[in-house]
């Protein structure tokens, strides 16, 4: 059996890493506590930390012990990184529900009966300011923290002196978890190793002891576009903010020659099975999509969701008659509409298909608008009173975007 480094990397989560060597070598002779943070800014954890959680399952798979840090203190300030603009200061009130969401959430892929969830907010909320300077702020030097990318870019954009303790608290957080946990290992994304070799090298400083820093790389499709992104904005993991079954056609509908890497990333299949099912053409890449969604799927939004989201998926697409389309996004439509006509414009905007009456337009003049599976070919199409003894309306955007209007 392959190490758990070794896992790491082949399946696509290392990018950056103080000492692999050394990391790969602690991995495999001893039970290695670690962490990733994440800080409840938004209501929802979405596709860009699934990297950070899957990679985290995969260590926990391997006999590791994990920290999911809830950032409720760092939260209160703002992480810079990545950032061209100061975030913005959110209520107390409103980072303590988006904690309780991330829990839910991240619950999902690990299993705490073997791991910790803690908040920084219970040594960070109720620090003595003047104590932390002389403790903790004495061991960084601004030169070496204005190296980072992260403050270098904000330089010329402006960088408040707030953010600018966001580094501090996180090193801190790393040297809390350290003493209390015996935590020998910090992960995150990308735009993190400033902030995590910080709280390595302070480790260093305080305890004399030595940590590690490894942070995973920003997925990106083949096109070069940002993994995740959709019509609507990010993929969020909340099934109130992207139900499972849009989930679900997320992933069955993404390119070809991401298949075999998402498998990777995203699921837990043996890496032999990735490989065989990286390798179908044509037709047959269909298959692994299809596997890739509702792997994906169960572990989300659970196996019954996803069975639902295939089961409305068949249905659409191929008219499966044993299955339904329950699934689909779908919205009330008053049946005494059709007496003056339901214009197809207003049918797209109302389904959320299309933002405006101009995008609708524009679709519908580029053939992409679809009613009950038939191209829609003027923008001055109405829906009459034949329509109104359905039970139901399917329209269409383009090849993948469906919406039910059900008919009351």
């Amino acid at each position: 059996m392959p190490g758990a480094f070794a896992v790491l990397k082949e399946r696509g989560f290392v990018s950056q890493c103080s000492d692999e060597e050394g990391l790969a070598k602690l991995l495999d002779q001893e039970q290695v506590t670690f962490y990733i943070g994440f800080d409840p800014t938004a209501s929802s954890l979405h596709v860009g930390h699934m990297v950070q959680l899957f990679a985290m399952a995969h260590l926990q798979r391997a006999g590791h012990r994990p920290i999911a840090l809830i950032g409720g203190g760092t939260s209160r300030i703002g992480d810079p990184s990545g950032k061209t603009e100061m975030r913005k200061i959110l209520p107390i009130e409103t980072i303590k529900t988006n904690a309780d969401r991330f829990r839910a959430q991240i619950s999902r892929f690990l299993d705490f009966s073997d791991g910790l969830m803690l908040n920084n907010e219970d040594w960070l909320a109720d620090l003595n300011y003047i104590e932390f300077l002389r403790e903790i702020g004495r061991h960084f030097s601004v030169n070496r923290m204005l190296s980072f990318e992260t403050y270098k870019m904000r330089l010329d954009t402006g960088l408040s002196f707030i953010e600018f303790n966001y580094q501090i608290l996180q090193a801190y957080d790393y040297l809390v978890l350290y003493q209390r946990q015996g935590c020998r290992l910090q992960m995150g994304g990308d735009d993190q190793w400033g902030n995590i070799v910080a709280g390595m090298d302070l480790i260093r400083r305080v305890e004399r002891a030595e940590a590690f820093a490894l942070t995973t790389p920003l997925v990106t499709r083949a096109d070069g576009q940002k993994m995740g992104k959709t019509e609507k904005g990010a993929l969020f993991l909340d099934p109130e903010l992207v139900p499972p079954y849009e989930f679900y056609q997320y992933w069955l509908n993404v390119p070809d020659a991401d298949v075999e890497k998402l498998l990777c990333l995203f699921t837990y299949l043996p890496i032999e099975e990735v490989r065989s099912l990286g390798r179908l053409q044509g037709r047959e890449i269909n298959t692994a999509k299809e596997r890739l969604a509702m792997e994906l799927t169960s572990i989300v939004h659970g196996k019954e969701e996803a069975e639902s989201a295939r089961s409305a998926s068949r249905a659409v697409f191929y008219g499966d008659g044993d299955t339904d389309k329950e699934s689909v996004p779908s919205a009330p439509l008053k049946r005494d509409e059709f007496g003056k006509g339901v214009g197809i414009l207003e049918l797209f905007v109302r389904a959320g298909l299309c933002s405006s009456n101009g995008e609708a337009r524009r679709l519908v003049s580029q053939g992409g608008a679809y009613l009950e599976g038939e191209v829609i070919d003027s923008v001055d199409f109405r829906l009459d009173e034949s329509y109104a003894d359905r039970e139901e309306i399917l329209i269409r955007a383009g090849k993948k975007r469906h919406f039910r209007f059900l008919i009351e």
